[in-house]
């Protein structure tokens, strides 16, 4: 695929509008896998975000993808395609010529021609990584990527928010329900 422009000023309007406007992180990267999906026509994106503990990127929204592939094993941080140790985008224009891949004969079998993925960071920390997956060789274009890039650390920021308001709101429900404390 030749490398051209996809991602227009309305496109990310239209993406950073999901983000920005949703509490639920869940249903923002559901909104989000999906746009990036259609705009980008792709065969499909996940989410990712870091479990510290296990080490492992977890799935926290996905569109386009088999159950097969996504049950095909953990995503070991270590393992993983390495952005989130470089803090940079990984683009395998094609899969069948790369040793970067966890899982090659899984993306292979899942109809994966090409994959860019991306840290989502926060100040520095990751938070996760976005990936996006083509159905065939790709060759993204600059200026898409720059925009990926800049989407990724806006996910990074809307993750953190997310993730304060619902502690706030915890705390504020917890608040509630002391005696003496509600007026």
């Amino acid at each position: 695929m030749a490398s051209e422009n996809k991602i227009d000023i309305n496109i990310f309007k239209v993406v950073t509008k999901a983000i920005a406007e949703s509490d639920d992180l869940g249903i923002m990267a559901d909104h989000l896998t999906q746009l990036l999906v259609g705009a980008l026509e792709i065969k499909g994106c996940t989410l990712f975000a870091l479990n510290n503990e296990t080490k492992e990127l977890e799935i926290l929204a996905t569109f386009g993808m088999s159950i097969d592939y996504l049950n095909k094993g953990p995503v070991v941080f270590d393992k993983s395609i390495g952005c989130i140790q470089t803090e940079d985008s990984i683009v395998i224009k094609d899969v069948g010529k790369t040793d970067l891949l966890q899982y090659p004969d899984e993306a292979i079998s899942e109809g994966i021609g090409a994959l860019v993925s991306m840290p989502v960071l926060f100040h520095g920390d990751t938070m996760g990584a976005l990936r996006l997956y083509h159905r065939q060789v790709w060759d993204i274009s600059r200026s898409d990527l720059d925009s990926l890039m800049t989407l990724s650390e806006i996910i990074g920021l809307a993750m953190m928010y997310t993730q304060l308001f619902q502690a706030a709101q915890s705390f504020k429900e917890a608040l509630a329900v002391l005696p003496g404390l509600t007026r």
